[in-house]
C-alpha cells in the first residue's frame, strides 16, 4: 500500500479518523493492532454487510468473543439493517462507515472481515495485512491466481493470521470423512467427483441508468476498472460477469474443490481441461451456466467439477457434493456428514455433525488469538481458489492448459497468461 499516496489522496478519511491516520502517515507507515491476548474480547470491522457479510456478523456476535466496531457497506440500506442486529446483539455501537480503509486505519481493531465482492476480496485483504489486521476472507480468496500469490505474500510478510470462508475444513463430520480417507480406509484414493446443481433465474437485460441515491457506485467498484451502472449487476448478479465475479466455479465450485483437494492431498496440477457453455437462458450473464472440468495431477490422481445453474437433479440426490473414490471403496459427502461405500457399493460406514459457520469462525477467532495459521490459512485457500481460476481460464481459451505441477503457473500459453492478472483502477493496484 502506498501509504504516502493514501495520505494525501483522503483528507477527509483523515479528518474522520484523527489521531490514529494522523500517526500513521507521520511516521510513514500502516497502524498496526498489538497481538490480543487470550483473555481481550477481539474487535473486528466488516466490510459488505448484504446476504453473507450479515451472516458473518451474526455468527461472530454468536461466538460471545468480538466486539463489532465497524460496520462498512457502499449500500446505506444494508448498513443500517445490520446496525439494527448489531444493537441486539451488543452493548457497543458500531461505526458505520463507507469506505473500509477507516477500520484499517484504528489501531484498536484486530480483525477485518470481507464479505465484498470478489473483485474486493484479496486487495482488501492485502491492504489489511499492510495495516496490521488479521483477515477472514470469503471465498473465493481471490478474484485472479495474481492476487492469490499477493494475498500470501501480504500475510506473510505482515505475520497475520488470514483465513477463507471455506467452511467444511471445519466441519467435524467431514473432517472425520477426509481422516477415513487419508487413513487408507477406502485403500489409494485416485479420484474425487465434485458437483453442484441449481435453478437459478435469468438475470435478464439490464439497462444503463444512474446509481441509485443509497449506493456508492464508485466504491463498489474500488479496484475494478470503471463501468457505468447497470440495473441488473448489485447485489448479486455481479457473480455471472467476469469482470467482477468467478462464475459458479468461483462461487461455489469453490467449496466441494476444495474438500476434493483436501481427501487427495494435492496442491497443483498438471493438466486441466474444461468444457460446457451458456445454454439456458439468452441474458446478460457471461460465465457459463453448464460446465466440466478436469483436473489432472501428479501421482495418477484427477478431480472432476460439474456445474449446473439450471438444472437441480445432482449426484447421490444432492445438489452439492462431493465423492472420493479409491482401490477399497469409496465416500460420498454430503451436507455435514458421509457415507463410505465398498467395492461392491454397500454401506459399510457413515458419519454426521454440525455445519454451518460456527466451528470456522471458532477456529478463525482461536487463530487469531494463539497467532496460528487456521484450518483454511490462505496459502491453502489459494491452492484451492487457483484451481476455480484455471479451470475458467482453460474455459475461456483453448479448452486445455497445461501447468506446472509444482505452482500451479501457466506453461507456454500466452492467451491463458492474459488471465493470470487483471488491470485495476489507478491507484488501486494492490502492493505488497
Amino acid at each position: 500500500m502506498d501509504l504516502k499516496r493514501n495520505c494525501q489522496r483522503d483528507r477527509r478519511l483523515f479528518l474522520k479518523t484523527g489521531v490514529a491516520a494522523a500517526t500513521a502517515c507521520a511516521i510513514g507507515r500502516p497502524t498496526r493492532a498489538d497481538d490480543v491476548s487470550p483473555n481481550e474480547r477481539i474487535t473486528i470491522g466488516i466490510m459488505g454487510l448484504n446476504g453473507r457479510g450479515s451472516a458473518i456478523m451474526k455468527g461472530m456476535l454468536a461466538s460471545g468473543q468480538v466486539d463489532v466496531a465497524y460496520l462498512c457497506d457502499v449500500d446505506e440500506r444494508a448498513m443500517q439493517r445490520a446496525a439494527k442486529i448489531a444493537s441486539e446483539k451488543q452493548s457497543l455501537t458500531p461505526k458505520m462507515i463507507g469506505d473500509f480503509r477507516q477500520i484499517l486505519d484504528d489501531p484498536s481493531v484486530d480483525a477485518l472481515i470481507c464479505a465484498a465482492p470478489n473483485h474486493w476480496h484479496s486487495p482488501a485483504t492485502i491492504m489489511a495485512c499492510g495495516a496490521g489486521k488479521h483477515v477472514y476472507v470469503e471465498k473465493p480468496c481471490s478474484h485472479t491466481p495474481a492476487e492469490g500469490e499477493l494475498a500470501i505474500a501480504a500475510a506473510r510478510k505482515n505475520d497475520r493470521i488470514v483465513q477463507m470462508g471455506n467452511q467444511r475444513r471445519s466441519w467435524p463430520g467431514i473432517i472425520e470423512a477426509i481422516q477415513k480417507v487419508h487413513q487408507g480406509d477406502i485403500g489409494k484414493t485416485l479420484y474425487s467427483r465434485t458437483w453442484y446443481n441449481n435453478r437459478r433465474q435469468s438475470i435478464g437485460i439490464g439497462k444503463q441508468t444512474d446509481p441509485p441515491a443509497w449506493l456508492d457506485w464508485e466504491l463498489w467498484q474500488g479496484p475494478a476498472p470503471r463501468r457505468p451502472f447497470k440495473d441488473n449487476v448489485v447485489h448479486y448478479n455481479w457473480h455471472w460477469h467476469w469482470h467482477w465475479g468467478n462464475g459458479e466455479l468461483g462461487n461455489n465450485g469453490v467449496h466441494a474443490i476444495d474438500v476434493a483437494r483436501w481427501g487427495l492431498q494435492v496442491d497443483y496440477p498438471i493438466q486441466v481441461t474444461a468444457g460446457g457453455g451458456k445454454y439456458r437462458h439468452d441474458d446478460d450473464q457471461e460465465t457459463p451456466d453448464t460446465m466440466m472440468v478436469t483436473y489432472d495431477f501428479p501421482n495418477q490422481k484427477s478431480i472432476t467439477w460439474e456445474g449446473l445453474s439450471w438444472s437441480p437433479l445432482g449426484p447421490h440426490d444432492s445438489q452439492f457434493g462431493i465423492s472420493l473414490h479409491g482401490t477399497e471403496g469409496s465416500i460420498v459427502i454430503r451436507g455435514g456428514g458421509y457415507v463410505q461405500y465398498d467395492m461392491k457399493g454397500q454401506e459399510v460406514a457413515a458419519g454426521s455433525g454440525a455445519a454451518g459457520d460456527q466451528d470456522h469462525f471458532e477456529d478463525f477467532l482461536m487463530g487469531v488469538r494463539e497467532h496460528r495459521r487456521t484450518n483454511s490459512d490462505i496459502e491453502g485457500a489459494h491452492k484451492s481458489t487457483l484451481l476455480c481460476h484455471l479451470g475458467n481460464i482453460a474455459y475461456r481459451t483453448s479448452g486445455t492448459l497445461k501447468t506446472n505441477g509444482g505452482n500451479g503457473h501457466l506453461v507456454q500459453n500466452a492467451e491463458a497468461e492474459s488471465y493470470w492478472s487483471r488491470e485495476y483502477a489507478r491507484g488501486w493496484e494492490p502492493k505488497v
